[in-house]
């Protein structure tokens, strides 16, 4: 998970804050399955508390078998990684493309209802230039599997986003992001989206209120090249990279958002209640899209469990909603 800092125009403009509750279903919201922690339940009592808890989405971030196992016969959607050690490998040609999807994708789908095929997470760099090769790599195995249901897409950090205020003027940093959204559009595939408010805070806590980035009451932002009310950071983010989107030729690609979330220890304006503010907040509100875009926006929250072996600061250990035991870091409700 990388840091979501946003530029700092982005920063200085949205300096006020709104809650407005939309009712949502809570199909609208998943949790990614994170593993970097050695005290972890097995996959089995993970997808267990999943279906008790009525989170029916889930991310991974490598192929996982134990985790695809314990995933069978669920109902438990699920966004797969291939793992960003793994991209320069499926770029480099469709057969071996061809032998990672017969040995993670046709083993278990579809008793695993996978959804979507992450082809890199945040990359950074040079790698950047194998995303779009691996996901036409991947497309062709698994159309000549029969397995085309499946959608191919890669997972960016919000700064790929440049001129991200007001959202209107959302555009792509890099150009290779244009190649992926026209890729994106000719497949019928969403751009997954990191996004995470609770960075943009952290860089800027003078400009950006706490209650607009946690969807506690407070004022409105306008964007008045759009004409559109902001009541909370996060919908101004998402419509930030559906205007560059727009802008590179993509119009009609989804965004899913991939991970987002807010640290509940260890860290500037990491507490329990403010997490638990800005992921109630979040499974409540995201049933009613953006002010771009309405209509439920599909969520997955980071991460299902506190994980004691992430690198970085230490705020990263405490993102989690339960710890390892399966007790919850704080109170959240699915359904």
């Amino acid at each position: 998970m990388g840091r979501q800092d946003v530029a700092s125009m982005f920063a200085v403009a949205l300096f006020l804050g709104a809650f407005a509750s939309v009712p949502t279903s809570v199909h609208s919201v998943g949790v990614c399955y994170g593993v970097i922690a050695n005290n972890l339940p097995p996959a089995n009592e993970v997808v267990q508390l999943y279906r008790s808890k009525g989170i029916t989405g889930m991310r991974i971030y490598f192929a996982d078998a134990n985790a695809l196992s314990a995933l069978r016969n669920s109902g438990i959607s699920l966004i797969l990684d291939v793992g960003n050690d793994q991209l320069a490998n499926l770029a480099a040609s469709t057969s071996n493309a061809a032998s990672w999807v017969q040995k993670n994708v046709r083993p278990y789908y579809p008793a695993v209802n996978i959804k979507y095929i992450a082809a890199g997470n945040e990359v950074q760099g040079g790698a950047t230039q194998s995303i779009v090769p691996a996901m036409r790599n991947l497309n062709a195995a698994l159309s000549a599997a029969g397995l085309g249901a499946i959608k191919v897409s890669t997972s960016i950090r919000f700064d790929e986003v440049d001129k991200s205020f007001p959202p209107s003027d959302g555009v792509f940093k890099n150009a290779y992001m244009t190649d992926v959204a026209r890729l994106l559009a000719s497949t019928g595939a969403p751009l997954l989206a990191n996004v995470y408010p609770y960075f943009a805070y952290k860089r800027d806590p003078q400009n950006i209120k706490l209650n607009y980035a946690t969807f506690r009451p407070g004022p409105t932002v306008r964007d008045d090249k759009n004409g559109l009310t902001y009541t909370c950071l996060f919908d101004a983010m998402v419509d930030a990279v559906v205007a560059a989107l727009e802008k590179a030729g993509a119009p009609a690609v989804r965004v899913v958002v991939s991970e987002s979330g807010w640290p509940s220890a260890s860290g500037f304006a990491a507490t329990a209640d403010n997490a638990r503010a800005y992921n109630q907040g979040l499974i409540d509100h995201v049933g009613g899209g953006t002010p771009k875009r309405r209509g439920a926006l599909e969520t997955y929250i980071f991460a299902m469990f506190n994980e004691n072996f992430k690198r970085g600061e230490l705020v990263e250990k405490h993102f989690g909603l339960f710890n390892p035991d399966k007790s919850p870091a704080y109170p959240i409700r699915f359904k």
